[in-house]
């Protein structure tokens, strides 16, 4: 398995900088980078790496993650709280209601499939959001108005909000069963993810403040607490249902909040462990991709995708309302919301394994979602950001 990790390494890294010296977004050259060396062209990739792709891409998620939860102010959450709170579930709505008007006519599929369908493709992908939206924060543009830190908010509770629908339509196409308490889920996931993930963050922090030790030991016990909240969140699924995104983002956010000198060096700690997993994240989500169930799909289920992306951004449109944000800025938002990989990754197979008939269609779908919507959101976002979003103090300035 040594070589098919170091195939990956020097593959991914290699597209990525040729991706870069083209000017377009590194990830398109690590998902592409994925599907060559993956099982449906080159096959480099040893099985067994294969096999624990799942958890490789949750410990890259784990640290961008951790990252953004050492970066989020209070100041500028509250800032940002209705519409953060409408980008929540609004958008995922809209998108689903695209795929239950459109998808039947499209496809000649029945509700019920397509609202599977809906669900899978409708989480927006925190792994090409939250790096992006870190580096606007580095650089300050959106600041005055703390748009990247409400993309954020909104974008890491979108994915709960999506999961547990998923959960739930998937479950009455296999049992018949549909349960309106299974929508419980939802505060549920969200409240004890915070909570234990602020304990986490407060046991943390009295061993910083009366342990002392390098930042680098600090990093790798910041990394071991998403972990843990990871498994803890499989631990207690059959039980209580628990984010541990949002855990370990309230974890970071805690640490910031009562020890930013502390915080400092961690995210930087972060930032350069994110230049590996963000290779072993993207690449593993290229390997993941079947070109042959994409090829095969023909263009019917390109419009859907695309046809949903419009009612997604209506719904991103109106979770903005009545906020200060220019035009611009607005459509700077719609554009951050339209990438999806890392959701659609890892239960696009979900409805096949569990026998559906639509279970190939989902999957297949999926596979288009990542292709289509991650290199549009990714190269909108890098393109336009300059353009639309204000710098720092840049209206302050202009004011004056």
């Amino acid at each position: 398995m040594g070589l098919s990790i170091a195939c990956l390494f020097l593959c991914g890294l290699t597209l990525a900088e040729i991706f870069d010296k083209l000017r377009l977004p590194r990830l398109l050259g690590m998902i592409l980078a994925g599907i060559l060396i993956g099982p449906g062209v080159l096959g480099w990739l040893h099985p067994s790496l294969l096999g624990i792709s799942p958890d490789l891409r949750q410990i890259a998620l784990i640290i961008i993650l951790t990252r953004a939860g050492l970066s989020l102010k209070a100041a500028d959450l509250k800032k940002v709280g209705r519409p953060a709170a409408l980008l929540c579930f609004v958008p995922a709505c809209f998108e689903i209601g695209g795929f239950l008007l459109l998808g039947p006519p499209l496809l000649h599929i029945s509700l019920l499939d397509a609202a599977i369908v809906g669900a899978t493709l409708a989480a927006v992908s925190p792994a090409v959001i939250v790096p992006r939206m870190l580096k606007l924060m580095d650089s300050g543009y959106g600041a005055n108005k703390s748009i990247p830190q409400m993309i954020l908010a909104g974008a890491s509770v979108d994915d709960v909000f999506v999961i547990v629908v998923f959960g739930s339509v998937t479950s009455l196409a296999q049992t018949g069963n549909f349960s309106a308490l299974s929508f419980l889920n939802i505060p549920v996931s969200i409240i004890s993810g915070l909570g234990v993930g602020l304990l986490c963050g407060v046991v943390l922090l009295i061993l910083f403040r009366f342990v002392r030790l390098p930042d680098t030991i600090r990093m790798i016990l910041m990394l071991c607490a998403g972990l843990l909240l990871a498994a803890l969140e499989t631990f207690l699924k059959p039980w209580v249902a628990m984010s541990a995104m949002l855990g370990v983002m309230a974890m970071g956010f805690l640490v910031f909040q009562r020890a930013p000198a502390i915080a400092k060096p961690l995210s930087q700690k972060f930032s350069t462990l994110w230049v590996f997993g963000e290779i072993v994240l993207f690449v593993l989500v290229g390997a993941n991709v079947d070109l042959h169930y994409a090829i095969s799909a023909g263009f019917a289920p390109v419009l859907l995708i695309l046809a949903a992306l419009v009612f997604r951004s209506v719904g991103v449109l109106l979770s903005l309302i009545a906020t200060p944000l220019t035009l611009k800025e607005r459509l700077f938002c719609v554009i951050a919301y339209l990438p999806k990989a890392t959701v659609q990754a890892a239960i696009g197979g979900v409805p096949l394994a569990m026998g559906l008939p639509c279970g190939q269609l989902v999957l297949t779908v999926a596979v288009l979602g990542i292709l289509i919507t991650a290199p549009i959101g990714a190269i909108g976002i890098d393109l336009t950001y300059r353009k639309f979003l204000s710098p720092a103090n840049a209206e302050n300035a202009a004011g004056a």
